[in-house]
């Protein structure tokens, strides 16, 4: 990213630790309320980890393409990523330990993370490249209250439809006729096909915030403060009309989590590139190698769960001999299982970074 601004570094860091804490517990039957999803409705603060990514995808686009010719080249390199994001996103729902090393095609499923990036990426990319910010604004608005009108209002085979997880919700509705057997859940995908479309929002007030810090905008920190809590107040009011929903990524919460970002990034910002404060460098670290760091988290955790020790998994073996104790909850073991694999992630990233590598993907 040209001309960086220290802020967004630290807080793609802080973003992609907290994606690999939550995913990697010691026990998911010992698990901090704060560490989990909302069961449906609501929001806990892991469910703001993901829209947080999303969102600063947004600003990379603006650094990556706000100032530079748009080419045919252009064009292939942001297909390319985007198909290398979804490639490596349906390897790890597909991979497994027997021979040929890939479940059954019934047993995949086809959405995840990195499908949802790729994705979100692809559309925001071009989206940007082709259309004014007054144009963006529009087209953000109109997915977030189509997608309210269409998922409220639209009866599905003349029934009325719901939010809450029926099958006449339309996001589930949808996500079965099209994936069938390959989503998370029997009747749902929290990734699926008609919540990315929201999910472009996500990331176009992303784009939004982006061009604020790239613009000769005076008093950048109170604007961002102000635009945080307009966005988090707007998506509470939203919220008594169209429920605050990560599964659904409903329009209420796009702007709740674009809310929650924008201020804590005003914060970070204030501090590391308005002051120049030196703080956060263990972030920057993991945010440089973003993806790669995400990708091996996972990859290895999958290992881990796959590869047999007795009667249990690698993980199981650790976790039960190494953190395990009487004279501590299983709770606590399971959050300091969590912070040991996020330990050993970010001196990863920290290798990296000191070695001057840094994998593109």
């Amino acid at each position: 990213m040209k001309n960086r601004v220290v802020s967004v570094d630290i807080f793609r860091g802080i973003t992609i630790v907290l994606m690999i804490l939550v995913n990697n517990p010691g026990t998911w039957s010992s698990v901090y309320a704060p560490f989990l999803h909302a069961d449906w409705h609501g929001y806990t603060p892991t469910d703001l980890v993901f829209p947080f990514f999303l969102f600063i995808v947004g600003i990379s686009i603006v650094y990556a393409y706000h100032t530079k010719e748009v080419t045919g080249k252009t064009y292939r390199k942001i297909v390319i990523r985007s198909l290398k994001l979804i490639g490596l996103g349906l390897f790890l729902g597909a991979f497994t330990l027997s021979f040929p090393f890939f479940k059954d095609f019934n047993d995949i499923r086809f959405p995840g993370v990195l499908q949802r990036i790729g994705l979100v990426f692809f559309f925001t990319a071009i989206l940007f490249i082709k259309l004014n910010w007054k144009a963006l604004v529009a087209v953000c608005a109109a997915i977030l209250i189509m997608y309210w009108l269409w998922m409220g209002f639209v009866p599905i085979n003349g029934t009325a439809p719901t939010f809450d997880r029926a099958p006449n919700n339309w996001a589930n509705f949808i996500d079965l006729k099209v994936l069938g057997s390959h989503m998370w859940k029997t009747d749902y995908d929290p990734e699926g096909v008609l919540s990315t479309l929201p999910a472009i929002a996500t990331s176009l007030l992303g784009v939004f915030v982006g061009l604020l810090l790239k613009s000769t905008y005076k008093k950048k920190t109170q604007i961002l403060l102000l635009l945080g809590v307009s966005l988090l107040t707007a998506g509470h009011i939203w919220d008594l009309f169209f429920p605050i929903n990560k599964a659904l990524w409903s329009s209420s919460f796009v702007l709740v989590t674009a809310g929650w970002a924008t201020i804590i990034l005003a914060v970070i910002y204030y501090f590391s590139d308005v002051k120049n404060k030196k703080f956060g460098g263990v972030f920057k670290y993991a945010g440089a190698n973003a993806i790669t760091v995400f990708f091996l988290s996972s990859f290895i955790a999958k290992l881990f769960a796959l590869i047999k020790v007795g009667n249990t998994s690698v993980h199981g073996w650790l976790f039960k001999n190494l953190y395990v104790h009487q004279f501590i909850s299983l709770k606590i073991s399971s959050i300091v299982y969590a912070l040991t694999v996020v330990t050993f992630y970010v001196l990863l990233a920290y290798v990296l970074y000191r070695k001057k590598i840094f994998i593109k993907v």
